[in-house]
């Protein structure tokens, strides 16, 4: 039953990351494509459109790497892998899971002190608008993976326990 319930929660965590990336992507080519056409057409631009769209591609970045740990399709040496047993494979993807939460965990609780020291300087992005505002997705996206790699540990104990 609680397998079930973590399952729906996933779907429902899936669906809103999906959407928020379609959404950002969709501006950012927007953005940039209006760039490209008032620059070249009428010699002109948007003077806060670069520096947004570099902020734009850092969510992308992060939202991309959310969304490659929750398919397991993030970058991993896997030498040993296709030699060892089932069991042994999922203690080993455990134990992957296991030590990945632990580095995003170290990331995030170091982002969250640069963030708040911006917060902090007053630093600004461009236009008045504060800097710790397009950095906040640094800690968030590392947050994030944190939980997923320990939703998919608790994921595999769960199946473990269940066969």
């Amino acid at each position: 039953m609680m397998l079930i319930t973590l399952k729906r929660i996933k779907q429902l965590i899936l669906i809103f990351e999906d959407g928020l990336m379609v959404l950002l992507l969709s501006a950012t080519i927007l953005l940039a494509a209006s760039q490209i056409v008032l620059r070249n057409l009428f010699d002109s631009g948007l003077i806060w459109a670069d520096p947004t769209l570099r902020i734009m591609v850092l969510w992308l970045a992060l939202l991309g790497a959310i969304a490659a740990t929750r398919e397991n399709r993030h970058i991993r040496i896997d030498i040993l892998t296709h030699r060892l047993s089932k069991r042994s494979q999922s203690i080993l993807s455990g134990v992957n899971d296991l030590f990945s939460a632990i580095v995003c965990a170290i990331i995030t609780w170091h982002a969250v002190r640069f963030v708040h020291a911006e917060w902090q300087d007053g630093a600004r992005l461009f236009a008045e608008l504060p800097a710790w505002l397009g950095e906040i997705i640094i800690p968030i996206g590392f947050g994030v993976m944190t939980l997923r790699f320990l939703f998919n540990l608790s994921l595999q104990l769960l199946q473990r326990d269940g066969e």
